[in-house]
């Protein structure tokens, strides 16, 4: 699933092509992609638009429009937002023509993918946790988040009404490069502890944006290229490989559903 860097990137890739622009052209392709108006509808409502801004908050991409509405879009597990891709494409599942002639095409494999018309931002607002690259993220914020948690650390970091961005990937790089095992209960990490996860999240996140994100699977960027940020990965995606800090090999194990990945003696319980 694209997270805080994947998204951030697009973002700031697809800011160039869209905003200021006029939305002259809407097709829906899937009538499951958009909610909870019927695809007829939603075109009608976006077609004449012009996006006076695009925004991320957590995992969603937010662009606003001069009606005063935003049209919000969750990409889940394979979501892309791409540039000029052609109008066959074989998993488009809708296509936003603008009037510099450019196309962005939501493309979708596994069909998770939604967006929406919503009056505002405060919609998704409410809903969603402290963003981890803003000055108001602190180790004292994530230290008293956590404090009492009996859920293991790697749950709580998913939990997006807590930090918000922050998913599977970037969890697990995270509690690997502050020594923490995935499974410790939140409450039980110490001051010191707090404050190096909090280090290690920033330290991350802002890499793999610089990066340009993680290419594991679906993952593309608005123009079709592919991020690097999969490439200086330490513990995500690597089961069975070597630690490059000690040579213990990776390790996986399901938390809460979703795979984690650590390092045994790098990250002991």
């Amino acid at each position: 699933m694209p997270e805080l860097p994947e998204v951030e990137t697009i973002k700031n890739e697809l800011s160039p092509h869209v905003v200021g622009r006029f939305i002259i052209g809407a097709a829906v392709y899937d009538d499951k992609l958009v909610r909870p108006s019927p695809a007829g509808e939603f075109c009608h409502k976006v077609l004449g638009q012009q996006v006076t801004s695009l925004m991320r908050r957590g995992k969603y991409l937010m662009f606003k429009l001069s009606s005063g509405k935003v049209l919000i879009a969750h990409l889940r597990m394979t979501g892309s937002l791409v540039i000029n891709s052609s109008d066959n494409e074989k998993y488009a599942r809708a296509v936003l023509q603008f009037d510099n002639g450019e196309q962005l095409a939501f493309i979708d494999r596994r069909r998770l993918g939604v967006m929406w018309l919503a009056q505002s931002k405060d919609e998704i607002e409410g809903k969603l946790g402290i963003e981890p690259l803003t000055a108001e993220f602190t180790a004292d914020t994530l230290a008293k988040r956590l404090k009492g948690r009996q859920s293991p650390i790697k749950a709580v970091l998913l939990d997006q009404g807590i930090v918000a961005g922050i998913g599977n990937m970037y969890a697990d790089e995270a509690l690997f490069a502050a020594k923490i095992h995935p499974l410790k209960k939140a409450g039980d990490l110490s001051l010191l502890e707090a404050r190096n996860l909090h280090k290690a999240i920033v330290k991350v996140l802002q890499v793999a944006v610089k990066n340009k994100g993680a290419s594991v699977d679906t993952y593309k960027r608005p123009g079709g290229e592919q991020g690097t940020a999969h490439h200086e990965f330490n513990v995500a995606h690597r089961h069975g490989e070597t630690c490059r800090v000690c040579g213990s090999a990776i390790e996986r194990i399901a938390i809460r559903n979703r795979g984690s990945y650590f390092c045994p003696k790098c990250q002991k319980l």
